[in-house]
């Protein structure tokens, strides 16, 4: 899973009301010309929505007004687009085409349903993302004043947010309270922290760049220590009074999406979103039903090869059991990780023409998140890895985590978007069922890298796409069939080798964020349906490091515009973008 830094893009900031219509196409203008206009016409309203992100001098305008906003900036956008003939543009303005349009038909949807009203979850909230992105290094006093003004803003925009958490309260759309409980970590780490410099915000400050002179530095810090002190603890103190005391205890009851009012039409919509597909639920079960049957019967040959003689379930229980299989320190779990990222790199240029120059680095999940955090989670310039409860983070396992969440998935990919200068900036922004399915391809790639020493690797592999799978008959039977939480645990204690605390943390973030998980093994699926097609169109000419080149060079794109991309590549010979390289 992706890194959650800031997802500011389309559900949080504010939008500029701009005239878009005035530059729509009329059925005589040239359609690639009608599509820069419009791509032209919101540059500024992306500008602000940089200004406005964690980086810059102040935090995002999240209230209803800001929202009403955005809400007529994306229709105006979806009417623009809808003049111009999509089939009259180039493979380039084909995917610009696309991209903008789904995010626009995605933020109408979110604002539709006041998707900003529940921003808190079982596995992310507003101040988590906060908390995440506070011990960021600064290397100049731009950047650091930015900061101090990030701080001073925070009573505003948890305000703000909170009054969003209390209209989404009033008409119960809410998390399901089952998940809330003990959510509010991320709150105490700053609320209990035995001084400012205990808190996450201190982090800038314990190594600060000698470029900024020391009586400088001083007066940054001590700046810094009266904002936590005055502004930043009492926000939190705030958000943890209204969580605790007023949220949880309201939070509605019900665990399925459905049951909430308009819950078919969001989940609806959330399918869409997560998976940039139209298809039912009742069609993603099936199709989970069926996939968990056909990696079972993989899972069996995987285990007879490992030399196990019991059944499935006794597998299980020795692999969820056996010290062999996990490490006894973090340190031994983060060490084994970095081992397994440099093995992938000595292997990456069989497999990769092209690669991104930036590199990341390694660090545990923050203490505060651990307990209710994924096992690990990727990002340009950094692989985080749960060491909390090592007897639920099983080595077995991590060669395929590792594989998906740094190289070549997650940190190569979205680095590879950071660095691309030809693409325009709202192009750079995140596309599940790509991301997801990019990185959940790269787990099944490590099979054919070389990768999975053992047969127990391998297993670990097959339990984590047969974990994927499965999450598409939960999610959908969660959310429209009255599954309980009970039952989505057994389903996935029953057919992966997934550790009980993991599937617990899984299972209540299946609860609390509908659809989201869908779009691992739907995005993985196209992936391969599209490299087999590449494979048998070329013949002796398909290259492999061509066709990951061309994946990866769209940026993250709706599934049926990669689709359009492997078709072209199929066209042009199997040429990728990168010939020099590839």
């Amino acid at each position: 899973m992706r890194l959650r830094f800031h997802h500011f893009l389309l559900s949080t900031v504010a939008a500029l009301v701009l005239n878009t219509g005035a530059v729509a196409a009329t059925s005589a203008q040239d359609a690639g010309t009608a599509l820069h206009e419009v791509i032209k016409s919101i540059a500024p309203w992306y500008q602000q929505s940089q200004d406005e992100a964690p980086n810059e001098d102040h935090l995002p305008h999240v209230d209803p007004a800001t929202q009403q906003k955005q809400t007529a900036h994306w229709l105006q956008v979806q009417t623009d687009l809808q003049k111009i003939d999509r089939n009259r543009l180039t493979l380039k303005e084909r995917l610009d085409y696309d991209v903008l349009a789904y995010q626009a038909e995605v933020a109408a949807n979110r604002d539709k349903f006041r998707s900003y009203e529940q921003p808190v979850n079982a596995d992310t909230s507003f101040w988590s993302e906060l908390n995440d992105s506070a011990g960021q290094p600064f290397s100049s006093l731009k950047e650091y004043r930015s900061y101090l003004s990030r701080l001073n803003d925070m009573p505003r925009y948890f305000d703000e947010q909170i009054d969003n958490m209390k209209s989404g309260l009033a008409r119960g759309f809410t998390p399901p309270q089952i998940v809330l409980e003990g959510r509010d970590q991320g709150l105490k780490a700053v609320t209990e922290a035995s001084d400012v410099q205990a808190t996450p915000f201190w982090g800038p400050f314990k190594n600060m760049p000698d470029n900024i002179p020391a009586a400088e530095q001083k007066k940054l810090k001590t700046e810094a220590a009266a904002i936590i002190q005055d502004k930043v603890v009492p926000a939190y103190k705030k958000a943890l009074d209204f969580f605790d005391n007023d949220y949880i205890p309201n939070a509605r009851k019900e665990l399925g999406a459905d049951r909430m009012k308009d819950g078919k039409d969001y989940y609806q919509a959330q399918i869409y979103e997560f998976t940039t597909t139209r298809m039912s639920p009742e069609e993603i079960h099936k199709l989970g039903l069926k996939e968990v049957a056909s990696l079972h019967k993989e899972m069996m040959q995987s285990m007879k090869a490992s030399g196990f003689k019991g059944t499935f379930p006794e597998f299980l229980n020795f692999l969820r059991t056996d010290p062999q299989f996990y490490a006894k320190t973090p340190d031994d779990l983060l060490h084994y990780a970095a081992w397994i990222a440099k093995e992938y790199d000595g292997v990456a240029g069989r497999y990769f023409g092209f690669l991104p120059r930036s590199r990341f680095t390694i660090h545990p999940v923050p203490e505060s998140e651990a307990p209710f955090y994924t096992s690990g989670r990727g990002g340009p310039g950094i692989y985080l890895v749960n060491t909390y409860k090592l007897p639920s983070r099983p080595l077995y396992a991590l060669p395929a985590l590792t594989l998906h969440e740094s190289a070549p998935g997650h940190a190569q990919q979205m680095s590879l978007v950071e660095e691309d200068k030809e693409l325009a900036d709202f192009r750079k922004g995140y596309i599940s069922a790509y991301g997801e399915g990019w990185a959940l391809y790269c787990e099944r790639l490590g099979d054919e890298m070389g990768l999975y020493h053992t047969e127990y690797d391998r297993f670990g592999m097959l339990s984590y796409q047969i974990w994927r799978a499965a999450r598409l008959v939960v999610d959908t039977g969660i959310h429209t069939m009255g599954w309980t939480r009970e039952e989505a645990r057994k389903y996935l204690h029953d057919n992966s080798a997934l550790p009980d605390h993991e599937i617990e943390t899984e299972v209540d973030r299946y609860i609390a964020w509908p659809g989201q998980a869908l779009s691992y093994y739907i995005g993985e699926a196209d992936i391969w349906r599209l490299r087999h097609k590449a494979e048998k169109a070329l013949g002796d000419k398909f290259n492999i490091r061509a066709f990951h080149d061309t994946v990866l060079s769209t940026g993250s794109v709706p599934l049926s515009s990669l689709d359009d991309a492997v078709d072209t590549f199929i066209k042009n010979g199997g040429k990728g973008p990168h010939p020099e390289t590839e």
